[in-house]
């Protein structure tokens, strides 16, 4: 793959200015983004099943960038970008109002100590952020093999009045319809920790 194919799938991050998604994808199609897009498993296999959709893959690590990168084909995953950032109330504000349709976030860090649980992804700050950029009936998908994490992320949404939970209890144990496993997923399952599937929409 060139350098110039390349410098196609990554973004450099953008300071101080609104995303242009349109120029971003050269097209006006819908756009979801997935938050810690690790080896990119989701990413190249989902890109492909819906080529009318666009993807971002927000990821921190440089290594798993390079990973995803090395995976991605021009033809068939042309719908897919990356960019290497911290996931922030700071970074979503770049985000144009009302614009994404869908967020995925899969097997976020647990930080499981007490006193790292400000270290957690989702937090209520966060939360006003996703609302912000999702479009009305826009929806997170979220999983997570932690049940005190599952726990804290059932609560937060529930303090929240902008969003609903499919599940009535919050949760469910099922995939989602469609559901892609990363490979973070089926190592958890062959040590047999089964996954708790959550799932918002935005009033």
């Amino acid at each position: 793959m060139t350098t110039e194919v390349k410098e196609r799938f990554f973004l450099h991050a953008i300071d101080d200015e609104r995303m242009e998604l349109s120029k971003i994808f050269e097209n006006d199609h819908p756009v979801h983004i997935e938050i810690g897009s690790g080896r990119g498993e989701f990413l190249i296999e989902i890109s492909q099943l819906e080529p009318e959709v666009n993807f971002l893959g927000l990821e921190i690590k440089g290594k798993r960038i390079k990973t995803i990168i090395k995976k991605l084909e021009p033809e068939k995953n042309s719908n897919v970008r990356l960019m290497r950032v911290m996931v922030n109330d700071s970074l979503l504000q770049l985000f144009p109002i009302s614009s994404i349709e869908r967020i995925y976030i899969f097997h976020p860090d647990p930080w499981p100590k007490r006193r790292h649980h400000k270290n957690r992804l989702i937090q209520e700050s966060l939360l006003k952020e996703f609302e912000r950029i999702l479009k009305p009936g826009g929806d997170i998908l979220i999983t997570t093999d932690h049940q005190d994490y599952m726990e804290w992320i059932v609560k937060s949404f529930a303090c929240d009045q902008d969003f609903i939970s499919v599940y009535p209890e919050g949760f469910s144990r099922e995939p989602f319809t469609g559901h892609i496993e990363t490979h973070f997923e089926k190592k958890l399952k062959k040590k047999g920790f089964q996954p708790y599937y959550l799932k918002y929409i935005k009033k």
